[in-house]
């Protein structure tokens, strides 16, 4: 009988966040892969979780994941976890969650931490259609796909370095219009928290000035469709 696979969310700053739930399962499973078994630890510690952990990252994966799949055939209920947040969100979790549903296994997500959600609702833009990026090509294609981005009318979110984020931003005003409305979030549900609110052209200058330091979060707003368009579109609509 096979086993199964919980893909488990933990905290992305405050641990507090953690879920009930989730730390039962963690105590349930035979066997935790974590991104890093080091920051995984300090989480499993705060909760008095004692499961067994082993590394499963981006570098080790493609190797690994055979062997894993033999372990839930076997019966084995294990958990994965990423550094912070959901695994397989701009983490490792794809791959292994693939080939779990190609040999027949199943896979159980649990609800919890991911950093672009609270940033979207804390932008104060339209978030009933989006478009979720993650970190953007660092060279090739990366020109294209914000070109692509910035005719979409969508609100787009992208996750970014600190030590990058002047130049992306300077990148998204001249592919959107420095004059498009914005935000950047950085360092979700921690002591320093913050969300800065304008357009991209304002965002720039205010970041030139103070220096962000953690994890960031940049919100853009979607291209204004033109009125006589969206009257066009409507009265066509099936």
């Amino acid at each position: 009988m096979s086993g199964k696979l919980y893909i488990v969310p933990t905290p992305i700053g405050n641990l507090s966040d953690m879920t009930p739930r989730a730390v039962e399962v963690l105590n349930l499973a035979t066997l935790i892969l974590a991104e890093d078994t080091r920051t995984s630890a300090t989480v499993m510690k705060h909760f008095g979780i004692a499961t067994p952990m082993i590394s499963h990252h981006k570098y080790n994966e493609h190797t690994a994941v055979a062997g894993i799949i033999e372990r839930l055939k076997g019966g084995e209920i294990i958990a994965l976890v990423s550094d912070a947040g959901t695994p397989g969100v701009s983490d490792p979790g794809f791959m292994l969650s693939r080939e779990c549903r190609r040999a027949g296994i199943e896979v159980e997500t649990l609800p919890g931490a991911t950093a672009f959600v609270p940033a979207l609702v804390s932008s104060g833009l339209p978030c009933d259609r989006f478009v979720f990026e993650g970190f953007l090509p660092q060279k090739k294609g990366r020109q294209s796909r914000i070109a692509a981005l910035a005719e979409d009318p969508r609100t787009f979110i992208i996750y970014e370095s600190p030590l990058r984020l002047t130049k992306t931003l300077e990148q998204l005003a001249e592919a959107c219009g420095g004059d498009r409305p914005a935000s950047v979030s950085r360092e979700i549900s921690k002591l320093h928290e913050t969300t800065v609110r304008a357009t991209l052209s304002e965002l720039i200058q205010y970041f030139n000035l103070n220096q962000a330091r953690g994890e960031i979060v940049i919100v853009v707003g979607g291209k204004e469709v033109p009125q006589v368009e969206k009257i066009h579109k409507n009265k066509y609509k099936d």
